[in-house]
């Protein structure tokens, strides 16, 4: 039971935080439309949360993204304070989420692995 609701509690940070990149962070660069928030992981006691960020662009972009988000924590967490109904408003900790990078990797091979076997095949 006690993970269910950790789970719910994970689904609508993700949700409030995705909703307010685009309004809280108005620094010039940054372009919330490259940023995806893919999942949030909060300790139980609700005090802590890991909050996972994929970037596309390049590494100087993704450490500079990372940077501007958390500089903006705390008005992160005072929107969660607003509009999230839970007894503790858990602080945020923003950490890069490479898996979309390296799914897409994958991708790519399994794609040009299929492309080298389709002429073969065929004959």
């Amino acid at each position: 039971m006690k993970t269910d609701r950790i789970a719910r509690v994970n689904e609508i940070l993700r949700r409030e935080l995705a909703s307010q990149l685009f309004r809280l962070v108005r620094e010039p660069g940054f372009d919330p439309a490259r940023v995806t928030i893919t999942r949030v992981r909060t300790a139980v006691d609700l005090r802590t949360a890991r909050v996972y960020v994929s970037v596309m662009g390049g590494e100087a972009e993704k450490k500079a993204v990372l940077g501007i988000l958390r500089r903006c924590r705390a008005e992160f967490q005072a929107a969660i304070r607003d509009n999230v109904p839970i007894r503790y408003t858990p602080q945020l900790h923003f950490t890069l989420d490479e898996s979309i990078e390296k799914g897409s990797a994958v991708l790519e091979i399994l794609s040009a692995l299929e492309e080298a076997e389709e002429p073969a095949g065929g004959e």
